[in-house]
């Protein structure tokens, strides 16, 4: 799969907001500063698609992005599909109620989004395991939400030292989960990962295709 054309459709501080949940959709979260905005223009080649900030806690809101893409192989069909930019968790420097209002947005709209068919959780490779993305995960779990964790950011680390910090996270969740999510490690710089990823949103994608949503 590849994507010949990105767009910027709306910005919904509500669910509610979203476009009609009539095209398949996949949503990324992650910390403030993890390289979500990065990865994202990494995946459709288009750079300012997300806009990158070195102030974390820029993205505010439910940001859809319609995505056109081809099909592997020789197959002309070309896919319409939803990519969602969505704020970061756990920033800490905006007042109380802000950050409520921003948790709730988002525990809405993950589970409420008829049409989220994943939810790709980034996770900074170049760390130990944090306890908030764990319990973030964990709640995902909890609420059945289909995800997948990308590990961003490889290439700032020794591969050594990224292999040991996603075992780790790997082992951290093993704790409590029987079966571990698919997972990729990804560098929004050399492009590593980018090709699994596409693969797996193509497969995606043909499912949702099958079950007519």
């Amino acid at each position: 799969m590849e994507i010949v054309a990105a767009n910027y459709v709306i910005s919904s501080a509500t669910y509610k907001q979203c476009p009609p949940a009539d095209k398949a959709e996949y949503a990324f979260i992650g910390r403030s500063n993890v390289g979500k905005s990065s990865l994202i223009n990494m995946l459709c080649n288009k750079k300012g698609l997300a806009k990158t900030s070195a102030s974390p806690g820029k993205t505010q809101l439910i940001n859809h992005f319609k995505i056109e893409s081809t099909r592997t192989g020789r197959s002309a069909a070309r896919d319409h599909w939803y990519l969602v930019d969505l704020p970061g968790y756990g920033y800490a420097v905006q007042s109380k109620s802000t950050r409520n209002n921003w948790e709730n947005m988002i525990e809405s709209y993950i589970r409420k989004r008829e049409n989220l068919v994943n939810l790709f959780v980034l996770i900074d490779s170049r760390h130990d395991p944090q306890k908030i993305d764990i319990e973030f995960v964990n709640s995902l779990g909890e609420w059945e939400v289909p995800f997948s964790v990308v590990f961003t950011k490889a290439d700032k680390n020794k591969p050594g030292a990224t292999r040991r910090n996603v075992e780790a996270f790997l082992n951290s969740l093993r704790e409590t989960w029987e079966e571990l999510p698919p997972y990729f490690v990804t560098s929004a710089v050399d492009k590593t990962g980018r090709k699994e990823m596409m693969e797996f949103i193509e497969g995606l994608n043909k499912g949702f295709l099958k079950t007519g949503g």
